[in-house]
């Protein structure tokens, strides 16, 4: 019933889960985090850029499965530092225009490989 996505599209996992699991026309994508999946090299410790890469990754995952971000239901957005919400908040905001989707922002201590952002995922088919 569960269906395992994965895709050079986006980052392989860096741990025991999926880039994305899809059930009941649901797809629900791991946290991305702004890594180049063609280099693995992380994206310029720059809120902006780390945010566009992070969501270019979501996106990679979407296209693999025949999807868009016009697919998205809700994200989560973990900060290292909320300070930083405004540039985050334009740069997400040339992703979703129009309808965009349900979101919480969330500030956390750390990310993993010091990223400034990583970005999850709910879409529907």
């Amino acid at each position: 019933m569960k269906k395992i996505i994965s895709t050079n599209r986006a980052p392989a996992a860096i741990g025991p889960y999926s880039q994305a699991t899809e059930a009941a026309g649901l797809v629900f994508i791991s946290g991305q985090l702004p890594i180049d999946p063609a280099t693995g090299n992380m994206a310029p410790p720059d809120i902006t850029a780390q945010t566009e890469a992070a969501i270019r990754n979501i996106e990679g995952i979407l296209k693999s499965e025949g999807l868009s971000l016009e697919n998205v239901l809700k994200t989560t957005v973990f900060m290292a530092d909320l300070g930083q919400f405004s540039k985050m908040n334009e740069t997400y905001a040339r992703f979703f225009p129009g309808k965009p989707p349900a979101r919480a922002t969330i500030e956390v201590k750390a990310l993993p490989k010091a990223a400034l952002v990583e970005i999850e995922a709910v879409a529907a088919r």
